[in-house]
């Protein structure tokens, strides 16, 4: 897990989890009295399975699914949130010319990060090129009226860069629904805060250092930065879990769509706060391909709250951050 919450003292934070997106949420919320925490654990849950039944690339039954299966040349009306998560999608990728694509999906399992078999090779010039082929946010057609999108043949969709942020939102509008005066929601490192603790103190947040053991943070020396979420969502995107080597090569999960092949650039994290996961999500991505000198001037022009952490040449990590974070962050 990317960030970590640090543990709210108050009895009256009610604590809820489960499993989703194969990775683990959690969430800490303020409830009204008597209100019933099966009722709320089960509501969570739905609510993530619903963005799974849509979205899930590994789900062969999902909407996602369908699509990407579906006959050239053909129009597919779409679940309101999947249309609503693909319209977003497709806006970042046109906006970033391209750095964000979530028609990413066949160099994503070409290389062996999707849903099918994990490779240790680098893939043939041959299968790279068919694969590129494929890709191409541009071939995506959205009817507006209808809710449907375009399958022009051969399109694979791939949301994992967005559903679990989209997630995180889906759970803050049940709980808002729930009456819960405040909440900390994480899904798979993506969280997402609303209100203040009882004791009135605010969420805060530590961004894990790159290379820390996996799993839920436990000292402060694990820790990068601390930062205060205030109505905000913060995502993180990291190179130090998902790759492989080969060759004496190490290759990232994060494939730049443009080029077809893993990031070389020595980005260790990216980290995002934006007002909601709907956003926060998908810009870790495209800041992961844009890298520290571009991904900063598309975020100073956008007003983004963006944390680069780099891999230095003496092997210690650098930070580079926009000033719309570091007015966030705590040293």
């Amino acid at each position: 897990m990317a960030w970590v919450a640090f543990a709210a003292s108050a009895s009256e934070v009610r604590r809820f989890g489960g499993e989703t997106m194969g990775t683990t949420w959690s969430a800490n919320v303020v409830l009204p009295e008597g209100a019933n925490g099966a009722a709320i654990q089960q509501g969570i849950q739905a609510e993530l399975d619903t963005v799974v039944a849509q979205m899930s690339t590994y789900d062969d039954a999902s909407d996602l699914s369908r699509f990407n299966r579906a006959p050239a040349g053909t129009w597919h009306t779409l679940p309101p949130e999947f249309f609503a998560v693909l319209r977003h999608a497709l806006a970042l990728a046109r906006d970033t010319g391209g750095a964000y694509d979530p028609t990413v999906g066949p160099l994503v399992n070409l290389w062996g990060f999707g849903p099918g078999e994990r490779r240790r090779e680098t893939p043939s010039a041959a299968a790279l090129n068919a694969a590129r082929a494929r890709v191409g946010w541009q071939r995506i057609r959205l009817d507006e009226a209808t809710q449907s999108a375009f399958q022009p043949g051969g399109v694979y969709v791939d949301l994992s860069s967005v559903a679990k942020g989209f997630g995180v939102d889906q759970v803050a509008a049940f709980l808002d629904r729930a009456g819960a005066s405040a909440y900390l929601v994480e899904v798979g490192g993506e969280l997402r805060a609303h209100g203040r603790k009882p004791d009135g103190s605010p969420w805060r947040v530590g961004v894990e250092r790159p290379g820390a053991a996996a799993g839920a943070v436990q000292r402060q020396d694990e820790l990068e930065r601390v930062v205060v979420l205030d109505e905000k969502t913060i995502a993180t995107s990291g190179d130090y879990r998902h790759f492989f080597e080969d060759g004496g090569r190490f290759f990232s999960h994060h494939i730049d769509p443009r080029t077809g092949t893993p990031v070389a650039h020595r980005v260790a994290s990216v980290s995002i706060v934006a007002d909601d996961g709907l956003h926060a999500d998908p810009l870790g991505t495209a800041m992961m391909v844009l890298g520290p000198e571009q991904g900063l001037a598309y975020a100073k022009r956008h007003g983004i709250a963006v944390l680069f952490i780099l891999h230095g040449d003496d092997g210690r990590l650098e930070e580079r951050m926009s000033p719309a974070f570091a007015a966030l962050a705590k040293p």
